[in-house]
């Protein structure tokens, strides 16, 4: 596996939405899907295109706006993750109350709080002192550790690819 170069992972570097969807991608075993892809942000040479086109195909990404990709937040990751944890046949039902105690919750986008509320349930999203942060940029190690979090929840799933080697580093280039 590689990170940014050959020896460097570069974990409290913002994680680009693009380096979250080749994760996600990589763990499902690097699908190719037939869709058009119409972000302009996007360019088809890009490592990371077969991944955003497959994201966007399932519906995981939406872009900023219709024509732009763009950066990751952390309510933004988390919403992505529920989407492709939907998408692989975890229940996302969860319900519960423990995400109303962050002292921010209000702050959530209103797109985001079941996403939310349901990685605080299962405990992928743990937050900072008593803080969720759901506008603050998501470190490529913050990143990590939620996918983490999500594939230890996975091992029992049947339709589940685990291609855990190969799947938690995406590269810049190549």
């Amino acid at each position: 596996t590689s990170g940014v170069s050959k020896d460097v992972f570069a974990p409290n570097r913002d994680c680009t939405r693009a380096d979250f969807v080749t994760f996600l991608w990589r763990a499902t075993g690097k699908p190719v899907v037939n869709y058009a892809m119409n972000f302009s942000d996007v360019k088809e040479s890009s490592y990371y295109a077969e991944a955003v086109r497959w994201a966007a195909s399932l519906g995981i990404v939406t872009g900023l706006s219709k024509n732009t990709f763009g950066a990751v937040t952390c309510e933004q990751a988390v919403t992505m993750l529920w989407r492709f944890a939907k998408q692989q046949g975890f229940d996302t039902t969860q319900g519960g109350m423990a995400i109303r105690e962050y002292a921010d919750y209000d702050s959530l986008s209103a797109y985001a709080r079941e996403a939310m509320a349901w990685a605080v349930n299962t405990e992928i999203l743990k937050g900072s002192n008593n803080r969720l942060l759901p506008d603050a940029a998501c470190t490529r190690a913050q990143l990590v550790t939620l996918l983490y979090r999500l594939e230890s929840q996975a091992t029992d799933m049947v339709n589940y690819s685990g291609y855990v080697t190969d799947w938690m580093y995406a590269p810049e280039s190549k």
